[in-house]
């Protein structure tokens, strides 16, 4: 790729030391050239120590049984992304980039993965599943939304959802993603229509603060600035969890 946008790493302002882990997963897809990806160009100096890339024959990986193209998730990627679809299911081959290391101060091993990854498209990569945001991108898309200059914003690397509760008449506004970051996800309970707009914003501030290092510690409560009676976090979850994979802070809208 000429004139390739070098990824930035940011400092974490909120970092205390911990025992969370950071995981990533990604896989890619297509037909690749037999050398080296090229992600010194994007500013990476390769993966990460814990993070580690296997080559897979794309028919071979169709056994899998977490294999991601099939099944509701599959339909769900079809649907979303009919032409990333298509590149990845015609792919003959994926990598698939995965791993654990411990949480850190900065995001240099984030930069270095992506550029890695923005390396691997350079070299045959026609399609990135993500499956912690549960998104699929053709290559242009991935480059559009990862190679910003200056940085693409914490917002690009997550996932946040709106659902509606189930026979309450209200809302459940909640993140995917936050792993990457080794922090727990984010769960907004009880969110009426009104207010759908507002809780939004605020799972975003509060995504935006973890990625940015920071905490919150069970029964914690937090100051809106405009909710009678705050909300306190509430702490759950874990990696087998169905709706986050991933630990969750959850705070209740107030009725």
């Amino acid at each position: 790729m000429a004139n390739p946008i070098t990824i930035p790493a940011w400092q974490r302002p909120h970092w205390q030391p911990s025992d969370e882990e950071i995981v990533v997963q990604f896989y890619v897809f297509g037909q690749f050239e037999a050398v080296r990806a090229p992600s010194a160009d994007y500013g990476s100096d390769g993966l990460p120590d814990g993070i580690e890339l296997t080559s897979h024959h794309h028919a071979a990986l169709r056994q899998w049984e977490g294999y991601p193209l099939k099944g509701s998730l599959g339909r769900m990627f079809k649907d979303d992304a009919p032409e990333a679809y298509k590149a990845a299911l015609d792919a003959p081959q994926v990598l698939v980039v995965r791993g654990r290391i411990k949480d850190s101060h900065e995001t240099g091993y984030l930069r270095d993965i992506l550029g890695v990854l923005a390396g691997l498209l350079d070299i045959g990569g026609t399609a990135i599943l993500d499956p912690q945001i549960l998104t699929l991108f053709d290559a242009a898309t991935w480059r559009r939304h990862y190679l910003v200059r200056d940085g693409a914003p914490i917002r690009n690397h997550l996932l946040i959802l709106c659902d509606a509760e189930d026979d309450t008449g209200r809302n459940w506004i909640h993140s995917r993603g936050m792993r990457k970051f080794g922090r727990p996800d984010v769960s907004i309970r009880n969110v009426p229509d009104s207010d759908i707009d507002r809780a939004g914003m605020l799972c975003e501030r509060l995504v935006d603060v973890q990625a940015l290092g920071a905490h919150f510690s069970d029964g914690q409560p937090l100051d809106t600035g405009g909710e009678p009676g705050g909300l306190t976090a509430k702490l759950g979850g874990g990696e087998d969890d169905v709706d986050f994979n991933n630990t969750y802070v959850e705070f209740r809208w107030p009725d």
